[in-house]
């Protein structure tokens, strides 16, 4: 039976990175395949819609951005795994958003303030929390997508 992996198995995997003698963020010497995980513009919208659009979120839960700068290559796959184990939904390359618990959010929030200070880097990593409001008003730019309309955004016309 494989070990299953979990955000402890994680931090452990880094842990044995940085003793391994990961002392910096090399720069990268071959391209990944990142991108094979990353869904279509349109799926990754859907997923945003539903945070948007569920009738009744749990309480207690929160809305948040995970976004990172990450020069290893080994790093950032890491944390794209931990991150997805988590819940969090891939946005962009770089950029998750979550709907979780505040416990949740701050096991997250510790998890990477630990990463970070596992070895020598140049590498950034934020978390933003965001409002329901304020996530329904992105825009979408660069894509033949019109956001707006996906969202379903009500107009009310008075005559």
């Amino acid at each position: 039976m494989g070990k299953s992996k979990t955000a402890e198995g994680y931090i452990e995997a880094l842990r044995k990175l940085k003793n391994a003698g990961l002392s910096g963020s090399p720069p990268p010497n071959h391209s990944t395949n990142e991108e094979d995980g990353l869904t279509s513009l349109e799926e990754r919208i859907d997923k945003i819609i539903g945070v948007i659009n569920q009738n009744k979120r749990p309480k207690g839960n929160m809305l948040f951005f995970v976004m990172y700068d990450i020069e290893s290559n080994k790093v950032r796959y890491n944390i794209v795994k931990y991150l997805e184990r988590q819940g969090c939904i891939r946005v962009q390359k770089s950029i998750f958003l979550a709907d979780l618990s505040n416990e949740k959010y701050e096991e997250i929030r510790n998890d990477l303030t630990e990463v970070q200070s596992l070895y020598d880097n140049h590498d950034s990593i934020l978390i933003c929390p965001v409002s329901t409001e304020l996530l329904k008003s992105m825009k979408v730019i660069g894509q033949n997508i019109n956001f707006d309309v996906i969202v379903k955004n009500k107009n009310t016309l008075f005559f």
